[in-house]
C-alpha cells in the first residue's frame, strides 16, 4: 500500500521547492543564513478581467509559519539527496531545530487589494525567509483567487444567495475545502462541502443527484421518498427528464419541499415556466435554485432578463476561477540588514521591476466614503491615509488572536461597500490609482 500523500501537519518543512532549500543551504555555508532581511509577497497586477482582488489565505499562511519544522525522516531524505552532497552536516542539524521566529505584517483577509501592493511582509533570518516562499505563494494565491471570483459572483447575484457547489471540480479535495472557505469569506451563503461545515462552521446545503431520480425509475416516487426523509431541507432536482413535467411531478409527490433545482437547459425560460407551475399549485413559497456551469456574467444576464431564480449554485467557475485561473503572485527580497546598515533590494529587469525596502499601504477615501487611491510608501514613513498592513506575528508569536471567519466575512462586505461603482462592474473599468512614494520611485531610479 502506498504511503498517504497528505502532509504531516507537525512537520511542513519540505512543502517547498528544491531551490528554496539549496539557497538556504548556500546562505548557511557562506554565513548569511541568520542575516535579518525582509521579504514581501504581492501580485504584480490585477488580471485584465478583474477590477480588484480580495486578500485571502492569511490564516493558513500563519498556521504554516507557526508549524514550520523538519522531521528526522525529512532531514534524512535531504542528507541523501544528491543536490546536497557538498553541504556540511551541521546544516542538517540546524534544520532539526529550525522554527519561524520572525515578524509578519499583513493585509487583513477580506481586504480589497490591487496590483503591486504587499499583502504580506516577513522580516527575519534570510534562510528561513527563503524556505517559506513556495508555501506562502501557493496559499495566498489560491484563496485570493477564489475570494476575488466569489465577490464578483455574489455581486452579480444582487442579494440572492450563492452556494459553493465546486468541491468535485476543485484541483483536489484539500483545494475544495480551501475554496469553500475563500468563497464564504467573500460573501457566498454556504457550501456543499461537509468538512468545511464541520471545521469552519460554514452553512452546508445540498440537493440530490440525477442518480437518485434514475435509481427509482419513477420520478414521482423518487421525489416522494426524498421528501418523506428530508421534509425540512428537501430541494428536488427536476431536470432529469423534462423540467416542466419534473415540476408537476414534484407537486404530485404530495410531500413537503422547500425548493426545486434546475441544472440544465434555458434557465431563464425554464425558471419562468416552473415558477408559473409552482404558483398555480399554491407553492409560492417554494424557491427556485439554478446551477449548471454558472458564472457572474450568466447570472447577471439571467437576472437582467427577469428570470425568477432565488438561489444560485456555482461550482467549476468559482473554485477554479476558470476565466483567470492564476495570479501573478511573487515573493521578493526588499530589504537587508548589513554591516553597512539597512540596504534596499530590488529587481530591475524589464517588466518585472520591484521596489526596495519594507513598505506600508496608505488608503485614502473621498467625501462620499468610497476609497479613492492608495499610496505605497516605506514602512518607516508616516503618510496620510489608512494603513492596511497590520502586525500579525512578532518573534514567531501571534500579536493577537486571528479574526474568526465570520469577522473576516463581515470585513469583506464592508470593504465592498466602500468601492466606487466602477470597480463593482463585471467589465474592466478605469484602474484604481496606486502610486508609490517619491522616495521609493527615486530608489528604483538610482
Amino acid at each position: 500500500m502506498s504511503q498517504s500523500l497528505f502532509p504531516d501537519d507537525r512537520h511542513l518543512g519540505l512543502l517547498t521547492d528544491l531551490y528554496e532549500l539549496t539557497m538556504a543551504a548556500g546562505y548557511y555555508v557562506h554565513g548569511l543564513a541568520e542575516q535579518r532581511v525582509t521579504f514581501e509577497l504581492f501580485m504584480r497586477r490585477v488580471p485584465a478581467c478583474r477590477n480588484l482582488l480580495i486578500a485571502g489565505g492569511l490564516e493558513q499562511a500563519v498556521h504554516y509559519l507557526r508549524q514550520l519544522s523538519f522531521s528526522r525522516e525529512q532531514i534524512d531524505y535531504l542528507r541523501r539527496h544528491p543536490a546536497f552532497a557538498k553541504i556540511p552536516g551541521d546544516w542538517f542539524d540546524r534544520l532539526a531545530s529550525l522554527r519561524f521566529d520572525g515578524d509578519v505584517w499583513a493585509v487583513p483577509e477580506g481586504t480589497v487589494v490591487f496590483g503591486n501592493e504587499p499583502l504580506l511582509r516577513i522580516t527575519g533570518p534570510l534562510m528561513i525567509g527563503q524556505i517559506v516562499e513556495t508555501y506562502l505563494i501557493a496559499t495566498l494565491t489560491m484563496q485570493t483567487l477564489v475570494a476575488s471570483k466569489a465577490a464578483r459572483v455574489v455581486t452579480a447575484a444582487q442579494g440572492r444567495p450563492v452556494i459553493d457547489f465546486g468541491s468535485r471540480r476543485a484541483h483536489g479535495p484539500q483545494a475544495g475545502l480551501l475554496a469553500a472557505r475563500a468563497a464564504y469569506l467573500a460573501g457566498c451563503a454556504g457550501t456543499s462541502n461537509v468538512e468545511a461545515g464541520r471545521l469552519l462552521n460554514i452553512p452546508t446545503l445540498g440537493t440530490q443527484a440525477h442518480a437518485w431520480i434514475m435509481a427509482w425509475g419513477d420520478e414521482v416516487q423518487a421525489f416522494r421518498h426524498f421528501g418523506e426523509l428530508f421534509p425540512n431541507v428537501a430541494t428536488l432536482l427536476i431536470d432529469t427528464y423534462d423540467t416542466p413535467q419534473g415540476a408537476r411531478n414534484a407537486i404530485a409527490a404530495g410531500v413537503d419541499f422547500q425548493a426545486v433545482r434546475l441544472d440544465s437547459g434555458d434557465l431563464g425560460a425554464l425558471s419562468t415556466e416552473v415558477r408559473r407551475i409552482l404558483d398555480d399549485a399554491g407553492k409560492q413559497d417554494v424557491k427556485i435554485v439554478a446551477s449548471g456551469d454558472l458564472n457572474e456574467t450568466k447570472i447577471r444576464d439571467l437576472l437582467k432578463a427577469g428570470a425568477p431564480i432565488d438561489t444560485f449554485g456555482v461550482g467549476t467557475e468559482l473554485v477554479t476561477s476558470r476565466d483567470e485561473p492564476t495570479l501573478s503572485t511573487v515573493y521578493k527580497l526588499v530589504e537587508q540588514e548589513t554591516d553597512a546598515g539597512v540596504v534596499g533590494r530590488c529587481k530591475l529587469s524589464k517588466d518585472k521591476t520591484t521596489y526596495p525596502f519594507a513598505k506600508q499601504i496608505y488608503r485614502s477615501s473621498d467625501a462620499t466614503g468610497y476609497i479613492s487611491g492608495d499610496l505605497v510608501a516605506r514602512a518607516t514613513d508616516n503618510a496620510a491615509g489608512e494603513p492596511l498592513l497590520t502586525p500579525v506575528l512578532r518573534g514567531g508569536q501571534l500579536v493577537q488572536p486571528l479574526p474568526s471567519l465570520e469577522a473576516i466575512r463581515t470585513h469583506c462586505q464592508a470593504q465592498l461597500q466602500r468601492l466606487p461603482p466602477r470597480l463593482l462592474q463585471l467589465e474592466r473599468g478605469e484602474p484604481y490609482p496606486v502610486r508609490f512614494s517619491d522616495e521609493l520611485e527615486a530608489a528604483v531610479r538610482k
